[in-house]
């Protein structure tokens, strides 16, 4: 939402957070909008609540005086019947503050890793670009990767591909779709080794029918992988129940997937 107001200087701005919620609101603890003079980034909720929010956040701006905190009850004064009560936090943000604070707000985005750089990655890296999460997308294969990327997602090149399962952050989301079934037998073979050495990646997901998976789980026990061990892999990813294998239909059910799994952290 764009809301266009002069006057204001434009290179700082006021970062709205939802501090404490009551009842049934549009958006939980922790969701943020900053506004500028004329623009904002992230929402609130939407409606009369955050269209207020950003009038009380202008008037920061323009050096008027505003209390940093605020109690909204969403009933008939807002045009909401949602019914419940939303807190809010009013914090000045200077031009120079602005990188560490946009750096502090990505921190709390959830690390996804995913291997492979197809029709099925691209999908599924387009719909989570959307959500809270921090994407790594990791390919064996040079130039693989589209000239842009949506905000919040890191390319990155690695022969042997599964490398780059070393330095994973923790509590990574890992999914494995690379262009070899090969590649993806020793990613998921480093993921099961990481999760025996630290046991700290939150999901990992590969790709394929449960036939593939068969002999994925014959191959890893032949490595030394016990059953217990292998039943940490999903295979088939995705939302049981959901046909179809265009790219984006993968794509959704594997989003939706990962924010099934991620609800508690992100509440």
């Amino acid at each position: 939402m764009n809301v266009v107001t002069s006057g204001l200087n434009s290179a700082d701005a006021v970062l709205v957070t939802v501090t404490s919620t009551r009842g049934s609101v549009p958006r939980e603890r922790g969701a943020w909008m900053l506004v500028f003079a004329d623009h904002a980034s992230g929402t609130i909720g939407g409606g009369h609540l955050e269209l207020q929010a950003m009038v009380r956040a202008r008037q920061m701006l323009a050096g008027e005086p505003v209390e940093p905190e605020q109690s909204l009850s969403l009933g008939p004064a807002l045009g909401q019947c949602c019914g419940g009560v939303v807190s809010l936090a009013y914090e000045f943000v200077r031009e120079s503050d602005l990188e560490s604070v946009q750096s502090r707000l990505a921190a709390r985005r959830l690390p996804v890793a995913l291997f492979g750089g197809g029709h099925v990655g691209r999908a599924i890296v387009d719909a989570l670009s959307l959500l809270p999460f921090d994407i790594r997308w990791i390919d064996s294969r040079d130039e693989i990767f589209p000239a842009k990327v949506p905000a919040g997602v890191t390319c990155e090149h690695s022969d042997p591909v599964q490398a780059a399962v070393r330095d994973l952050a923790a509590q990574s989301r890992v999914l494995i779709m690379s262009f070899s079934h090969a590649e993806d037998l020793d990613i998921v073979a480093a993921c099961l080794a990481r999760l025996r050495d630290k046991d700290d990646l939150a999901y990992v997901g590969l790709i394929g029918s449960r036939t593939k998976w068969a002999t994925f789980r014959h191959r890893l026990q032949e490595r030394g992988f016990t059953a217990a061990e292998l039943d940490r892999i999903t295979c088939p990813i995705g939302i049981p129940g959901i046909v179809g294998k265009e790219p984006e239909i993968i794509a959704a059910s594997v989003a939706a997937q990962i924010l099934q799994l991620a609800r508690d952290r992100l509440a």
